[in-house]
C-alpha cells in the first residue's frame, strides 16, 4: 500500500489518497500531535472513516515507537551519544506529541473511536480490516442484550432486571458464563485474534463457554482501539457500567451531528407519580418480607429493615413534596429553574451528601427483586431502578448549582387521566397514592454538559467530525469547546455528478408547501404525487422518497391510492415503505436492493421519513440511490414543552454570546440538519452520481439554503418552470450514462441501524420523529402481494422470512400473536384500509410516543396489487 508523509508521520493508504483526504488526515495528526480538540466536516462519500482509522492509528503506532525508545534509552556517559538520543527524541515529539505520564507506566494512549450505532460501527471495523492497520489490537463495546449468552439472562423480558439478575449471579459466583473469563483471557484462541466486533465476540462465546459482555471488558485493556457508540462515553449510568476509562485516551465521535442531542438526553430524564407510586408499593413488600421471613434463605441479605424504612420514607416524602407543588394554568410551559430539583429532593432528606447511599441501598434491594421470578415479586424492582436512575442523572454532575439553575430545567406536566389507576396497599405503612398524576422532567440544556464528562476526564485528545456539521460555530458554542483544529472539506466528486434543484410549484402549477397549514390540503397531497409521478418515469434505479414524519407519509399514501396516484407510482417502480420493526425493515430493504437489481423492473422507491432509519447510517451506492426526492422540512414540534423551552434558553444564552445560535435558528437548523443527512444516502464515493430534488418552496429561504451542507449550495438552482426539470433531469441522466462509470448495484449488506440507547429506562429523549397511526382493515398481519407479472426474484433473498410450504413472504405487524398465517397456495387479497389520527399532523404537534398502532411495510410489485 502507499506510503505518505504527513506532518512528519508516515500513513499507510490503501491507494494513493486525494488532496481533500490528504488535508483531512493533516488536521486529524495536528489534533493529536498537539492534544487538542478539532471539529472536522468532511460529506459523505471522501472516504471520511479510512481517513480517521489511518491516520489516527498511524500516529498511535509512531507514538508506540517513542514510547518503547524512552523505556529502552539507557543511561549513556558519552555526551555526544546522549546528544544524539536527545536529538532522536525531540523529532518523534515533534511528529506525535510530548510523551504521555499519566495513567501507566508507559502512558500509551488508546483511541476510543465512537459513532452513533452499531451498523456505523460495523462498518468502521470492516474498514480497519481492510486496512495496513488490521494488525492493530481492536474490540467494541456492547451491551448485555447484545452479548450476554445466560439462557436464564436473557430470557428475562425486562431490560433492567435482566442487568440486575446478572448483577446477583455475580455477586453470588453462580454464572458458570462469568467464571471462566479470568481463566480464559489470555488464551491464544481468544487473543490471536486482532479485531474482534460483536459477532464474533458471541461466536467465541459459544464455543468456549465463557461470557462475551464481561471479556469485552477485559479486552478493552489491551486495545489499541475502542468502538463504541457514544451514548456509552456521554452516558454516566453506561460508562459506569462498562467500566470505561477515558484518562489519557483519544476520543473519536464521529457522525457528530446528533451529539448535542445525545448530550443533553444523557443528562436528562423524567420520571411519573405513579413510578414513585409503584416505587413504593415494591418497597413495602420486601419490608414484610424482611418482617415475616422464617426462612434465611428468602430474606435479603445485607439489607437492614430500618434503611428500607428510610428509604420508604423519603420516597413518601417526594411523592409529597411531588404533590403539594402549584402548577400555574395559565403559563404556556410549567417549568422552574433547574436548581429547584435539589430542593425538592431536600424535603425527603434526599441531597448529594447521601445519595451514593441511597443508590447503593436500592440497588440491592433490586438485585434480590429480580431473583424472585415467582410469586408477588415476580419482575418487581423496575420503579426503584428508575428512581435510582433518577438520583444518579441529578448527582451525576460536579457543576455548580448556579449552572444547573441556568443550564437546566425542571417541567411538571400532568398525566393522561386514564393514567391515574393506583392499586390501593393495605400493608403496613402503606399509602394510596399521589392525588396528582404528574410527570416531572429534569431537562438538560446544554450539551456542554455531556462534553464535560468527558473532558473532564483527563482525554489526550477530542475528535468530532461528520458529513453535516455546518455552520460550525455554533455548534462548538453549544458544545462549550475550545477549538483549535477546524476542517470543512469539499466533495470529492464534480459538477457533472450531481443535480440540485428546488422545485417550488407541482406540474399542475400548485405551490408546494408541506407546512402544518397546507399539508392537509388536497390540491397540495394530489400535486406531490402527480409530481412524483413524472419524475419516477426519469430517474432510473433507485430512488429515496423522504418525509417530514411518519403520519404526513401515510396520509399521501392513503390519499393516493384513492385518487389511482399509487397505482400509477407502482406501474413505473416497485414501492417499499418504511416500517418500524426490525425483521419487517430488513426485509424491506432486501426487497427493495432485489428490486433495483431486476432487469424487468425500471427499479425501485423507497419511501422513508428523516430522522428515521433510512436516512442514516445506511449506503445506497450508485444505483441503489441515484436520486432522492425530500418532500419537507422536518421541524420539531412547535408547542412541545421541551422545544419550548430550549428555544427560550437559546434565545437567553444569545444574548449573553452572540456566538449562540437564536432559538429560531435552531429550531430551522435540526430541520436543516435531517435533511442534509437524508441528502447524504445518495453520493456515496468519488464515480457516484445522482440527483436532489427538494419539492417544498420553503427551501428557497436564504437561511434554509445557507443552513445546507456547505459542499452542496454551490449546486442549488431554483426551477422556474415545471418543464425545466424534466429537461435538466433527463439530460442530466443521459450525460451521467454516457461518461461516468456504470456500476452494478450491490446486495443488501446493511443491518438495522441500532442506537445503542440503554437509556430506555429513561424519557425525555428530544425525539421529534411523530408516531405513525395506521392500522389494518384487519388487526392482523400485513401480507406481501405479489403482482404475477414480475419476476419473484425478490423473494430468493428473503427466504428467512418465507413460508417454507408455500414460498410466501410475511411480514407482520407488531401484534404478532394476531398474525393470521397464510396456509394456502393461493395469496390472500386483502383490502387495505388507512386510518389518520383525527389530531393534526405536524412538525408542531406531539403525539404520545405509546398511542401507536399496528405498523407494516407494503411491498407493491404493480398497480394491480391492491383490488
Amino acid at each position: 500500500m502507499p506510503m505518505i508523509e504527513l506532518k512528519g508521520v508516515p500513513v499507510e493508504f490503501p491507494f494513493e489518497p486525494y488532496e481533500i483526504q490528504k488535508n483531512y488526515m493533516e488536521k486529524v495528526i495536528e489534533c493529536l500531535q498537539n492534544e487538542t480538540t478539532a471539529v472536522l466536516e468532511s460529506p459523505t462519500g471522501t472516504g471520511k472513516t479510512l481517513c480517521l482509522l489511518c491516520a489516527s492509528l498511524a500516529w498511535l503506532q509512531l507514538k508506540k515507537t517513542q514510547l518503547q525508545l524512552q523505556r529502552s534509552m539507557p543511561v549513556i556517559p558519552n555526551e555526544q551519544e546522549n546528544e544524539f538520543l536527545d536529538k532522536l527524541n525531540n523529532e518523534l515529539e515533534k511528529k506525535i506529541g510530548k510523551i504521555a505520564t499519566g495513567r501507566s507506566f508507559l502512558g500509551l494512549p488508546t483511541i476510543i473511536y465512537a459513532s452513533r450505532t452499531h451498523s456505523q460501527l460495523s462498518q468502521a471495523m470492516q474498514e480497519l480490516k481492510r486496512s495496513s492497520y488490521s494488525h492493530m489490537r481492536a474490540s467494541v463495546l456492547g451491551s448485555r442484550d447484545q452479548l450476554c449468552i445466560h439462557p436464564e439472562v436473557m430470557a428475562e423480558p425486562d431490560r433492567g432486571l435482566r442487568v440486575q439478575m446478572c448483577r446477583m449471579k455475580l455477586a453470588t459466583r453462580m454464572c458458570h458464563l462469568y467464571n471462566k473469563v479470568d481463566r480464559l483471557k489470555e488464551d491464544h484462541r481468544i487473543n490471536d485474534s486482532c479485531i474482534i466486533d460483536i459477532e464474533d465476540m458471541v461466536k467465541l462465546g459459544d464455543k468456549h463457554k465463557f461470557c462475551p459482555y464481561y471479556m469485552t471488558k477485559e479486552l478493552q485493556q489491551r486495545s489499541d482501539i475502542i468502538f463504541a457508540p457514544y451514548n456509552y462515553l456521554l452516558d454516566p449510568i453506561a460508562r459506569k457500567a462498562l467500566g470505561l476509562n477515558l484518562n489519557n485516551s483519544v476520543v473519536i465521535l464521529d457522525e457528530a451531528h446528533n451529539v448535542e442531542n445525545v448530550c443533553e438526553n444523557s443528562a436528562s430524564i423524567e420520571i411519573k407519580a405513579s413510578d414513585i407510586a409503584l416505587a413504593i408499593e415494591e418497597t413495602t413488600g420486601i419490608m414484610k418480607l424482611v418482617s415475616e421471613t422464617v426462612n434465611f434463605n428468602d430474606s435479603p441479605q445485607d439489607i437492614e429493615p430500618e434503611e428500607l424504612a428510610t428509604l420508604k420514607e423519603m420516597l413518601l416524602n417526594f411523592e409529597k413534596a411531588l404533590d403539594e407543588i402549584v402548577l400555574n394554568k395559565t403559563e404556556e410551559v410549567n417549568n422552574y429553574p433547574g436548581d429547584f430539583i435539589f430542593e425538592l429532593l431536600e424535603k425527603a432528606s434526599i441531597n448529594a451528601g447521601n445519595s451514593y447511599v441511597i443508590i447503593a441501598l436500592i440497588d440491592k434491594v433490586v438485585q434480590f427483586l429480580s431473583t424472585k421470578n415467582d410469586g408477588p415479586f415476580a419482575r418487581k424492582g423496575k420503579a426503584l431502578q428508575l428512581f435510582s436512575d433518577f438520583l444518579t442523572i441529578v448527582f451525576a454532575s460536579k457543576a455548580t448549582k448556579e449552572k444547573v439553575k441556568w443550564c437546566y430545567k425542571v417541567h411538571i406536566r400532568e398525566e393522561d387521566k386514564s393514567n391515574k389507576s393506583k392499586k390501593v396497599l393495605n400493608s403496613w405503612l402503606a399509602k394510596g397514592g399521589p392525588t396528582k398524576n404528574r410527570i416531572l422532567c429534569f431537562w438538560c440544556f446544554s450539551p456542554g454538559f455531556g462534553m464535560d464528562m468527558i473532558l473532564s476526564n483527563n482525554i489526550k485528545a477530542l475528535i468530532l467530525t461528520s458529513g453535516t456539521l455546518a455552520p460550525l460555530k455554533p455548534f462548538i458554542s453549544e458544545l462549550e469547546l475550545k477549538v483549535t483544529v477546524q476542517l470543512e472539506n469539499p466533495h470529492i466528486i464534480g459538477s457533472n455528478q450531481i443535480c440540485v434543484k428546488i422545485l417550488t410549484a407541482g406540474s399542475d402549477g400548485e405551490p408546494l408547501n408541506s407546512s402544518y397549514q397546507n399539508r392537509e390540503n388536497p390540491r397540495y397531497i394530489s400535486s406531490l404525487g402527480r409530481t412524483i409521478v413524472n419524475l419516477t418515469r426519469i430517474i432510473p434505479n433507485g430512488l429515496l422518497i423522504f418525509f417530514p414524519t411518519y403520519p404526513v407519509m401515510h396520509k399521501c399514501q392513503s390519499s393516493w391510492q384513492e385518487d389511482g396516484i399509487w397505482s400509477s407510482i407502482s406501474s413505473q417502480k416497485a414501492i417499499f415503505v418504511e416500517p418500524r420493526e426490525k425483521d419487517a425493515f430488513n426485509t424491506a430493504m432486501a426487497g427493495y436492493y432485489e428490486k433495483v437489481r431486476d432487469p424487468s423492473l425500471k427499479g425501485a422507491i423507497f419511501m422513508a421519513v428523516c430522522k428515521g432509519k433510512v436516512s442514516e447510517g445506511l449506503d445506497f451506492t450508485d444505483a441503489n440511490g441515484r436520486a432522492v426526492i425530500i418532500t419537507g422540512l422536518p421541524y420539531p414540534p412547535l408547542k412541545d414543552a421541551r422545544v419550548v423551552l430550549k428555544r427560550r434558553y437559546l434565545d437567553q444564552c444569545h444574548a449573553k454570546d452572540q456566538d449562540y445560535l437564536r432559538g429560531q435558528d435552531w429550531y430551522s437548523l435540526e430541520a436543516s440538519r435531517a435533511v442534509n443527512q437524508a441528502i447524504g444516502r445518495v453520493i456515496r464515493h468519488k464515480d457516484d452520481y445522482g440527483a436532489i430534488l427538494l419539492l417544498d418552496q420553503r427551501f428557497n429561504n436564504f437561511r434554509i439554503k445557507e443552513q445546507m451542507s456547505k459542499w452542496l449550495r454551490g449546486h442549488i438552482t431554483v426551477v422556474g418552470k415545471y418543464s425545466e426539470i424534466i429537461r435538466d433531469l433527463s439530460q442530466f441522466f443521459r450525460n451521467a450514462l454516457k461518461t461516468l462509470p456504470a456500476p452494478t448495484a450491490k446486495p443488501f449488506i446493511n443491518k438495522l441501524p441500532s442506537t445503542f440507547s440503554d437509556d430506555s429506562y429513561k424519557t425525555g429523549n428530544l425525539n421529534f420523529s411523530t408516531q405513525s397511526s395506521i392500522s389494518l382493515s384487519s388487526d392482523s398481519d400485513c401480507s406481501v402481494i405479489s403482482n404475477p407479472g414480475c419476476s419473484n426474484a425478490g423473494f430468493d433473498l428473503m427466504s428467512v422470512y418465507t413460508n417454507k410450504e408455500n414460498g410466501l413472504v410475511r411480514i407482520y405487524s407488531n401484534k404478532r400473536e394476531n398474525s393470521e398465517i397464510i396456509q394456502s397456495n393461493q395469496i390472500k387479497k386483502k383490502k387495505y384500509i388507512v386510518q389518520t389520527k383525527t389530531l393534526p399532523v405536524d412538525e408542531e404537534k406531539l403525539l404520545d410516543p405509546k398511542q401507536s398502532l399496528s405498523e407494516y411495510v407494503a411491498m407493491i410489485d404493480g398497480a394491480s396489487a391492491f383490488m
